[in-house]
């Protein structure tokens, strides 16, 4: 019995391993690809450790810094205010429908998983944003479309709430004569801080990753999140190089066209980096709890 225990111990260990290696070796590539220098990219593809060591990719991307740091700052500007405003309002939708005794419940929270098969489709939407809510070119146009509300965000809490939330719990407060606002705040939003952080970590993930927004509404440079400003350093990069092979006079000796696109995704995924550990074991325990029961 001990023998089987210490065999399946070591395969479990080296699976866990391998899963390990699997998440990391690729991070590694990437970064080691956007320090290698263009031609030995292209003579010897990738590699986990570069023949030539070149920080070109990041020179050019860094070339425009203040820029890029404006960018940096719009897009942790817009992940924060995104993100609270997202949880402040999928909170106040989700804590009323769990109260089965609500009207209309059940039409709502239909209503709210239509949402998730139908909607009006880019263009309407476009028109309605821009001509009705007059928000393009503004911050508003990076935090409201497609991302300051979610269908299934809210459907995720509402289930965290009914099944681990005690009714009995509100009542007892209720009977104190506590109102529906300090229950919200003093009972409910404590004891849901796992949802809350794995809700966090979606939306703010969702914002920070986002470049659509910035695509269709906003024209002006000095409203360029990251991810917008970065994707168009790579159209523009992409631009230079299709022009240079069609025969156009256009220096392209010094301009990395793999390279960059390794360090515009190192420089994406950076932040999340950083700030997945501290949120990991809320994720798995707030989707797992939040999806048991709808």
């Amino acid at each position: 019995m001990v023998e089987r225990s210490k065999t399946f111990q070591i395969v479990a260990n080296c699976i866990m391993i391998l899963l390990c290696l699997f998440c990391i070796l690729p991070l590694w590539l990437l970064f080691a690809s956007s320090i290698t220098e263009e031609r030995a990219l292209l003579d010897y593809g990738y590699a986990f450790f570069p023949r030539v060591i070149d920080f070109s990719a990041y020179h050019y991307v860094l070339v425009e810094s203040t820029q890029l740091v404006r960018g940096y700052f719009l897009s942790a500007f817009t992940t924060l205010v995104g993100t609270v405003c997202n949880l402040t309002l999928t909170t106040l939708f989700a804590y009323p429908l769990m109260h089965k005794n609500l009207p209309g419940r059940k039409f709502i929270s239909f209503f709210v998983f239509f949402t998730m098969l139908f909607n009006g489709g880019l263009v309407p939407s476009y028109i309605m944003w821009t001509q009705t809510f007059q928000i393009k070119n503004t911050i508003a146009a990076l935090i409201v479309p497609n991302l300051l509300l979610n269908a299934f965000n809210i459907i995720m809490m509402r289930t965290y709430l009914t099944t681990n939330i005690p009714e009995e719990i509100m009542d007892a407060a209720r009977i104190d004569g506590a109102g529906e606002c300090t229950i919200l705040l003093r009972i409910v939003i404590p004891m849901s801080k796992s949802i809350l952080s794995t809700l966090a970590l979606l939306v703010g993930l969702g914002y920070w990753n986002d470049w659509q927004n910035g695509l269709y509404y906003i024209n002006k440079d000095y409203l360029y999140s990251t991810q917008v400003l970065l994707n168009k350093m790579l159209m523009d990069t992409q631009f230079l190089m299709s022009s240079a092979s069609q025969g156009l006079s256009i220096d392209t000796s010094a301009l990395p066209s793999t390279g960059i696109k390794m360090a515009i995704a190192v420089m994406g995924i950076l932040p999340v980096l950083v700030v997945y550990p501290f949120l990991q074991k809320y994720l798995v325990k707030g989707i797992t709890i939040g999806a048991v029961k709808g």
